[in-house]
């Protein structure tokens, strides 16, 4: 067991957490189509206990995410989260409205009112789901610091416009990759909103609302097509942050195309399995109305993620660039934590495939379709 087996294991984790996270964003997915979904308020009672039900996980897979990448690349964490202050309070701030709007949505005499939460539940959706694509599109981008190994000084705004905007450039500095952040963030957008649609096909029991979800399951699919495209088209002929054996870090041609066909061409295995299994999963999910559609989309929704991830953090790529400093930028060489902490960490994750079972088997016991007694239950959303 050596450090480059750790450091790349454990990219290996957080891109399969980050995988988890979007499988789980269905949840946002579907609370953006609320309002086409449900027409009535006894719809709107279907749509938001087949959503509100499953939104901790969703909450939790984003703190797992958060604190895997913390502990095991505390680097990239003490400077993406300190840095990028704006981005991810934004995201933070659209996650606990989410949390207070199902919890007093349908009290009696709450203080906004059931339309002001259903307004946080699409900030949410919308929102939330934009600024998390936008903040992963700066892995391959970059963003604007340095940082000074030696004195540990981090300072944002360097060597270009001289301004911190504690990550908001990420959606501003259109000659640092903020088009390509914001697509995509529109690209994930658009994908969630395919598996929410699909998430309650497979989860309402009223014949009314499946129809409405495979139809815009559809429309939503066809509308993600051109923005994935445009984005991987992006992402294989962009420039990219390239380290050498001395930890040199070099901008070249085709770096993330490179890192795709690297090491056998693994990644770009995975990602063609990945895209074929979620194609496959909308078409029965959408056309044919099965609702297993769901699971079998939100599989490859998994594998597509977990490709991208491993693009920006192997094949020697940097996955936190930093294009006012190139030799500040991050890789799983330079962030990461001692060799002890990893591999103290390794043996802890070993624990992980228990806990994915249990996770499994409650979900197992909460597959029963939202029917009209559940609507009605006192304890309903």
């Amino acid at each position: 067991m050596t450090l480059s087996f750790l450091q790349h294991y454990w990219w290996f984790i957080v891109s399969l957490l980050g995988g988890l996270l979007v499988f789980m964003m269905f949840v946002q997915g579907g609370q953006s189509l609320a309002m086409q979904l449900a027409k009535t308020e006894e719809e709107e009672k279907y749509v938001f206990n087949s959503l509100g039900r499953k939104w901790e996980l969703t909450f939790t897979t984003l703190v797992m995410f958060g604190g895997a990448l913390y502990a095991a690349f505390p680097l990239f964490y003490a400077i993406s989260f300190g840095g990028a202050y704006w981005v991810w309070m934004l995201i933070l701030i659209t996650f606990v409205a989410q949390a207070v709007s199902y919890e007093y949505r349908v009290k009696s005499s709450n203080l906004l009112g059931k339309k002001v939460y259903h307004l946080f539940l699409y900030i949410n959706g919308f929102l939330g789901t934009i600024l998390i694509g936008a903040a992963v599109g700066t892995f391959f981008t970059g963003s604007n610091f340095a940082y000074h190994k030696v004195t540990r000084e981090l300072s944002w705004g360097v060597a270009t416009d001289g301004i911190n905007l504690r990550g908001v450039e990420a959606a501003l500095s259109f000659n640092h990759g903020a088009l390509f952040n914001i697509l995509f963030g529109v690209m994930l957008l658009f994908l969630v909103r395919t598996t929410g649609a699909l998430w309650v096909n497979n989860n309402v029991k009223n014949d009314l609302i499946r129809e409405r979800a495979q139809k815009l399951a559809k429309i939503n699919f066809f509308i993600l097509l051109p923005f994935l495209l445009t984005v991987l088209v992006m992402l294989v002929t962009m420039k990219g942050y390239r380290y050498n054996s001395e930890g040199v870090i070099t901008l070249i041609d085709g770096q993330y195309l490179k890192s795709l066909l690297s090491d056998g061409a693994y990644k770009l295995i995975i990602l063609l399995i990945g895209a074929v299994v979620f194609i496959y999963g909308v078409f029965i999910g959408a056309f044919k109305g099965e609702r297993k559609g769901f699971w079998i989309a939100n599989g490859g929704v998994v594998f597509v993620v977990l490709a991208i991830f491993m693009i920006a953090g192997f094949g020697n790529s940097s996955f936190y660039p930093s294009y006012g400093d190139l030799q500040s930028s991050l890789t799983i060489e330079n962030s990461s934590g001692s060799f002890f902490g990893l591999r103290t960490m390794f043996y802890v994750s070993l624990a992980v495939p228990f806990v994915l079972a249990e996770v499994g088997y409650t979900w197992y016991f909460m597959r029963k379709p939202i029917s009209e007694e559940d609507v009605k239950d006192k304890h309903s959303y």
